[in-house]
């Protein structure tokens, strides 16, 4: 009999926490020699989504929670959920029913098929703006361009179907700053895509805005590849022989022909060009020491405040890889 986690981060969803656990189960119930359990990780909500847990919790055996002492986004409390998973698998849902659990039995399918990392990939972005679209388009394109070790699954997120394999795997990494669809990609075993088509929300409206999308790709960037960091090195080696050959040219024009050295204009422009060029590098490597920054600190990537109705006193417990590692059948 194979045991499933389902992972299910939330951040002020009490609008729909209450819808989520009969609309899932309907489905994983038809799914046989499997048995399902579900833990919430309340990221520091702010409405009544822990008193909806809590009560979730109490009514049902095979629902728990882990209630974070704040909010530490998304990343943080999918972790949390992992740490305390105790499945032969788990699945990470969103709480407000955008990922169709009628995709849970193809995962669970495909997972005994022997994949390691059963993905769902959005047929396609609809209902996105064009702005958000393109910044998508714009990000896939230079993490693909750029990351050397892995190549990024484009379109796929968090919801995902993973063997106890790539849970070890992912609870050995334990880096603050978390671009944690790099790290899906990042650990590798093998991947098997299915196409799903996200859905409305079943109540509430989302958090997430431009400002917290950009931060989460700029966190991708900065902590999967140095390519901006050599393009700003190849850059400033262009401009440097660039006016080296204007400077030669300028000087040739003066001995030769005796024409006068090019005035105000030109050289205001060359300068806020350099000038601008100066500030984006120091931005970039700005970004880079940002993120040695918060990793030297060694700080914990979440804090745990209350598990199942008991306040904890305690940071959250070190991965543990002494779990079975015998081979699946």
């Amino acid at each position: 009999m194979d045991k499933i986690t389902i992972i299910v981060p939330c951040y002020n969803e009490e609008e729909v926490v209450d819808l989520f656990y009969p609309a899932v189960h309907k489905h994983v119930e038809k799914i046989p020699d499997c048995t399902f359990n579900y833990i919430f990780v309340n990221d520091g909500s702010r409405d009544g989504t822990l008193d909806k847990l809590r009560q979730l919790s109490a009514a049902h055996d095979e629902i728990s929670y882990v209630s974070l002492s704040r909010n530490f986004g998304k990343e943080s409390a999918m972790m949390a959920g992992i740490d305390y998973a105790d499945g032969d698998a788990v699945i990470i849902m969103d709480a407000d029913l955008q990922h169709p659990p009628s995709s849970i039995a193809e995962m669970v399918k495909w997972w005994r098929e022997g994949f390691d990392d059963v993905c769902a990939k959005r047929i396609d972005r609809k209902g996105e703006t064009w702005l958000k679209r393109q910044c998508a388009n714009i990000f896939y394109a230079v993490m693909k361009k750029f990351s050397t070790s892995y190549e990024m699954q484009r379109d796929v997120g968090d919801f995902r179907l993973l063997d106890r394999r790539c849970i070890e795997a992912l609870k050995l990494m334990r880096e603050n700053q978390r671009f944690t669809k790099g790290l899906f990609t990042w650990i590798g075993y093998r991947k098997k895509e299915i196409p799903f088509e996200v859905q409305p929300r079943a109540a509430g409206s989302t958090t997430w805005n431009f400002a917290a999308l950009f931060n989460l790709a700029m966190n991708g960037m900065t902590s999967f590849t140095t390519a901006p960091l050599r393009m700003m090195t190849f850059l400033g080696i262009t401009v440097s022989f660039g006016a080296m050959v204007y400077m030669f040219f300028v000087l040739t024009m003066a001995l030769l022909y005796g024409d006068p050295v090019a005035g105000y204009p030109t050289l205001l422009t060359v300068m806020l060009f350099l000038g601008g060029m100066q500030m984006l590098a120091l931005g970039i490597i700005g970004e880079y020491l940002g993120q040695i920054f918060y990793e030297s600190k060694h700080r914990p990537i979440y804090l745990v405040d209350e598990i199942d109705g008991k306040r904890m006193i305690y940071a959250p417990r070190p991965p543990s890889t002494e779990r079975n590692t015998s081979p699946r059948n």
